[in-house]
């Protein structure tokens, strides 16, 4: 898929480094500068792929998800905003709405070490009906040899969130996690809470975690690319560690039967604490990527 966008037309030449393009139902802003490619959908302020220059892709996108409109993208760096997880209510979408809605690319600046996207979305008559209140969301995104995202949430209103980030990785079954803490909810064990020794967390089957205590940098360590890939985390509370495995995998329309064997998902998160915004002091969540050959 991640091959599929860079092959698409160039709709505008924003910049020599940007470029508008149309994937089925949706817009896409394609970065191909000499130190990084990335691309994102304008739908989420969604990042779908971030590749330093001489190295392997690092997120994972998913072959069957579907571009289009209001439909959330499986894979990439989903907004989950302003709830985590499912609604409070039935008939509210799971993960918030931030992700389906159109955002605007509102800034853009390119420098010899990478481009700088800024993405804004408003409430608006279509968030009111789903949450009843105002605000202003920015995501920057600094994308060249490391990956930096910043949410900035500005109104009055608390909200629990995560940049859902989706990992590429050589096999899951040579994937060791490291930096989660000692203390977890295991979703999968219906939300008890459990202890990880050492803090390293294997992915041998579906696993749902929500980390209470984790470390500021969490790295995965991949044997299979021989590489491992740090996740430093700001503003959280919490770190979540995510794969299907194959059972949830196979059920999955938006998903191939195997894509579990080739990511692994370890989200910065605000989910037992969530966050207040006020007018003086907007709420933030962030991450920064980076890829070290190992």
């Amino acid at each position: 898929m991640i091959n599929k966008i860079f092959a698409l037309p160039v709709v505008e030449q924003l910049t020599p480094e940007l470029s508008r393009r149309q994937l089925d139902e949706l817009e896409l802003i394609v970065v191909d500068h000499p130190q990084v490619k990335a691309s994102f959908a304008l739908q989420g302020a969604h990042l779908l792929s971030w590749k330093p220059a001489g190295e392997e892709e690092a997120l994972w996108l998913s072959d069957n998800t579907p571009f289009k409109t209001g439909v959330a993208l499986r894979g990439g760096v989903p907004v989950c905003w302003p709830w985590f997880g499912p609604a409070a209510q039935q008939g509210l979408p799971a993960h918030g709405f931030a992700r389906n809605q159109p955002w605007t690319l509102t800034a853009h600046n390119e420098d010899d070490n990478g481009v700088v996207l800024t993405f804004e979305l408003h409430s608006n008559d279509a968030t009111r009906q789903l949450w009843p209140h105002e605000f202003t969301l920015y995501a920057r995104f600094k994308v060249g040899k490391t990956c930096e995202i910043e949410l900035e949430a500005h109104g009055e209103f608390e909200t629990t969130s995560a940049l859902h980030t989706y990992f590429n990785v050589g096999d899951i079954a040579a994937v060791k996690v490291s930096g989660f803490g000692d203390r977890f909810i295991d979703k999968v064990a219906g939300g008890k809470e459990d202890q990880l020794s050492d803090g390293v967390q294997a992915f041998p089957d579906r696993t749902d975690r929500v980390y209470l205590n984790p470390e500021a940098c969490s790295v995965i360590h991949d044997g299979a690319l021989k590489r491992n890939i740090e996740v430093v985390h700001r503003h959280h509370s919490n770190v979540v560690g995510w794969n299907p495995g194959p059972a949830l995998s196979i059920s999955m329309g938006d998903m191939p039967d195997d894509g579990y064997k080739t990511f692994v998902c370890v989200e910065t998160a605000c989910v037992t604490v969530p966050q207040k915004a006020s007018e003086e002091k907007p709420s933030r969540l962030a991450q920064t990527i980076r890829v070290v050959k190992r």
